[in-house]
């Protein structure tokens, strides 16, 4: 039996009955802000943050397993055109290739992309490619990995420490497809069609190697081999890198996929920057490594670092997704920017948030000239709107007077 709980990303916080075991193993996990009741015993307090998904608690003895759901304020659609734009801006990977539109929940939107890619991707059948493998043989095969022999059967012929390249559906992109197809299994809310689906695309990649859970996932490059795969990979990657909630606190299994609305945002705003600025003769770099001090001792990593023709920096942003005025808004913001800009040189600096948590505004910073920006990105129009109004900042990033 499985009792689900819904709530909404930054909503007020909702009071459910539930075993402290649980409570405790979602506050753990940075999951949702838990706190046990201070006035019902078995009741605790949950609100969502930035971090939307679902995540499963099951107990051990318990025949109950609680789901929690925790919805996006933007729609499902907007949710993928930025995701969509952030894993393939040139290429246009966009929801309209998948119809999300008629799933409520993040999770069964994002397993039916997934699966429908990954079935496109298939169409024509199974990539192959060439893999380096090293093995102990009776024949000779490929070249004779002579140190090895020498090191563990000096004076033996036979067997042969022999190393060759297979060619072999065996390889990465195929394992990466498959890895997201098995974490996807196991989640919960998955709609029994895309399961049906799931399962079926895993019975056609059955001859390709698992990849172990908790290992670094292997690097894949695009190239004109595997064009049909890239929209698919590039979805297989956020479910592997977003499905971390996987872990047993105290005995009990949590499993779950989570998005971070605030790296979701960040995401968004200095990949669309980094575009823009891209066509007015201008280069970014984002998460720019600084130093605020002169021993270089303190380290800073703005967003978004723009750079003019003559390689000096011109312009900062840092890309803030709030959905409510918190304690220190916007001040501690400010005072960040402020950092930036003295560190970098620079007179102007740019804070961009999305709709309703500041006005577009201009603030002198007293004694030092500095004007601090911040701008307002309304995450509820249409793509077209919302790249344009990103274009707009771009244009005033490139006119950014220098000390």
């Amino acid at each position: 039996m499985t009792r689900v709980v819904e709530l909404v990303e930054h909503a007020p916080a909702l009071r459910v009955a539930l075993p402290d075991a649980v409570g405790r193993a979602l506050a753990a996990g940075d999951i949702v802000d838990a706190a046990p009741d201070p006035y019902v015993s078995g009741h605790w307090s949950l609100r969502a943050g930035s971090k939307v998904g679902a995540v499963a608690v099951a107990v051990p003895g318990n025949d109950e397993a609680i789901t929690v759901r925790v919805a996006p304020k933007v729609s499902i659609a907007r949710l993928f055109f930025l995701l969509g734009y952030n894993l393939d801006p040139k290429g246009g990977w966009r929801d309209g290739e998948v119809d999300v539109t008629g799933h409520r929940d993040l999770l069964p939107a994002l397993a039916h992309a997934v699966e429908r890619q990954i079935d496109r991707a298939l169409r024509q059948g199974l990539l192959q490619g060439y893999r380096a493998t090293e093995e102990t043989s009776l024949v000779v095969r490929g070249r004779i990995r002579e140190a090895e022999q020498i090191r563990r059967r000096f004076g033996a012929a036979l067997p042969v420490e022999v190393e060759y390249d297979e060619f072999t559906t065996d390889i990465t992109e195929n394992r990466l497809l498959r890895a997201a197809v098995e974490r996807l299994l196991r989640l919960p809310g998955v709609p029994h069609d895309v399961r049906r689906g799931l399962l079926h695309q895993r019975a056609r990649l059955a001859d390709v190697m698992v990849i172990v859970r908790g290992r670094p996932l292997p690097a894949w490059q695009p190239s004109r081999l595997n064009s049909r795969y890239q929209h698919a990979l590039y979805l297989a990657r956020t479910v592997l890198e977003n499905a971390s909630v996987e872990h047993a606190p105290g005995g009990l299994r949590v499993d779950g996929f989570l998005f971070d609305m605030n790296r979701l945002f960040e995401d968004f705003v200095t990949v669309a920057l980094r575009e823009a600025c891209r066509g007015l003769g201008h280069s970014a770099r984002l998460q720019d490594p600084h130093h605020l001090d002169e021993a270089a001792a303190i380290r800073m990593k703005p967003d978004f670092v723009l750079y003019g023709p003559n390689g000096a920096p011109c312009a900062v942003v840092d890309a803030k997704y709030k959905a409510e005025k918190l304690d220190g808004f916007p001040g501690s913001d400010l005072y960040q920017m402020l950092a930036y800009c003295t560190a970098l040189g620079l007179r102007e600096g740019h804070l961009v948030y999305a709709k309703g948590n500041a006005p577009h505004a201009a603030h002198t910073v007293r004694h030092a000239g500095i004007v601090i920006h911040q701008h307002a990105l309304d995450l509820g129009q249409e793509p077209s709107g919302l790249l344009s109004d990103v274009e707009e900042v771009a244009a005033r990033l490139v006119g950014t007077p220098r000390v």
